[in-house]
Formats: structure tokens, sequence, C-alpha cells
């Protein structure tokens, strides 16, 4: 695995900007397009360039995928790639992806469960949908708080029991004239 920011010429404390800036400068210098009148050799050379600069700077400029290349970075038994999204049950090796074993060979596997458990809690479609969830339970005890409010309002003293009974009462009377 290439080292990203040893690419673009920055450290890892490096902020965003400064990646920002670094990946202008390099793909600059590297862009095809500025090698069109080269050799071939030298055309494919800066194209490779380009594409890993880029890579690069798509991996180092996004937060999460930047947590997950410094992970499997420093890491080197981690399971992370950044290339597979976050998807824990796939892992990198050997140029390819693989599906890791059952989970019975693997005492591990319900540690990355969890994280992709807290991992898919922190999205934005779960937020949006825990708050839209949120808003329809508070629109239904608005909705019934304010039509006991209402029936407070127009029958003040009575409760709602009471005036049922009153109503069967006089249905029963009607029913014995």
């Amino acid at each position: 695995m290439a080292d990203h920011y040893r690419l673009l010429g920055v450290t890892k404390s490096s902020s965003k900007e400064e990646i920002k800036e670094a990946f202008r400068k390099l793909a600059i210098q590297y862009h095809p397009d500025k090698h069109a009148q080269s050799s071939k050799s030298a055309r494919d050379a800066a194209t490779l360039k380009f594409k890993q600069v880029s890579e690069a700077y798509e991996v180092l400029v996004d937060d999460r995928k930047r947590a997950a290349y410094n992970l499997s970075r420093y890491n080197k038994n981690s399971s992370y790639s950044y290339h597979n999204n976050y998807d824990p049950n796939y892992y990198y090796r050997g140029g390819s992806y693989h599906r890791p074993p059952p989970f019975s060979s693997q005492p591990h596997r319900f540690m990355l469960n969890l994280d992709a458990f807290f991992r898919y809690m922190t999205t934005r479609a779960f937020l949006l949908n825990v708050a839209f969830a949120g808003l329809l339970l508070g629109g239904t005890v608005a909705i019934d708080m304010g039509g006991e409010a209402l029936w407070k309002m127009q029958n003040p003293g009575k409760s709602f029991e009471e005036v049922m009974e009153s109503i069967e009462k006089k249905k029963g009377h009607k029913g014995h004239e």
C-alpha cells in the first residue's frame, strides 16, 4: 500500500487545507492533459502518478476514510480497508477483498459487528430516521394532549367517561318508553 502522506508530501497532522494545496500542486504537475505531447512512457507514468495522487487526496481529505487509512496503516493486523467503505464483512489482503470466515473461527468478529453497529448509528440516514420517528411520536403526544385540553374546554367539570355513561343512560331511557 502506498503511503498517501508521503505521496502528497504532507504529514499525518496536516490540515485539510494543506492536503488540498499539496494535491492541487501535484495534480497540475501530473495532469494527463499537461503531458499530451510527451512520449507514451512519460504520459503513462504521469497518468499513473496522477491517479495515485488523486486516490491519496480522496482518502486523506475525507475524515472517515482518513481514520480508516490511518488504522490500517499503523495497525498491520487490522481488517479494515478504506477501499471497502467501512464494510466490516470484508477485508483487503493480497490485492483483493475477502469475506472473513464464520463467527466461530473469529473471536474478534463480535467487536467488528459492534463497531459496524455504532458506525451505522451515527450515519446521517439513521439519525434522520430517528429524528423523523421522534417528530411522529411528539406529534402524536401533542395531538392527544390537545384533544384532552379541547375536551376540558368544551366540557368543564366532566370527564369523557362520565359523559359516555350519561349518553348510555339516556339511550336506555328512550328504549323503555
